[in-house]
């Protein structure tokens, strides 16, 4: 096959950073934990006061449990779209990790999780060796074009 049929993927480009499996990893688990959590709402493991509202909010976290699981999974292969993705969902989880906080309950050692899970992602994923091996390139470093 020529160069032009099999270009070189970030597959092939290198092994991948530690600091992306760490990522990738974090961001699987974070989806996992969304995915048990819609299934425990919804009832499956217990009893729910509300059906209606308990279906509707468990079928929501399953949803929203594929955005993790897809990006990890995109991290995994190296895929650059896989970065977006995974930052929302890190973004996304800060606000409940810091409501999970002010709750007088045993829900703060949750949101301390939740917290250290997000920041250490983030930091993961802005991490220059992480950018380089998906192939993300800064503004102002894209190829010039002639």
């Amino acid at each position: 096959m020529t160069k032009e049929q099999n270009p070189t993927t970030p597959e092939t480009a290198g092994p991948r950073p530690r600091r992306l499996t760490y990522a990738a990893v974090l961001t699987a688990l974070e989806g996992v934990g969304l995915a048990v959590g819609g299934v425990w709402v919804l009832g499956l493991t217990g009893d729910p006061d509300d059906r209606q509202q308990a279906v509707t909010l468990g079928v929501t976290l399953v949803a929203l449990a594929l955005l993790p699981l897809l990006a990890a999974r995109g991290l995994f292969a190296l895929r650059s779209w896989s970065r977006g993705p995974s930052i929302i969902t890190q973004i996304l989880a800060l606000p409940v990790a810091y409501s999970l906080l002010q709750a007088d309950s045993i829900a703060i050692p949750a949101g301390i999780a939740i917290a250290a899970m997000a920041i250490a992602t983030l930091v993961f994923l802005v991490n220059p060796a992480t950018t380089e091996a998906l192939g993300i390139r800064g503004p102002g470093n894209a190829p010039d074009q002639k």
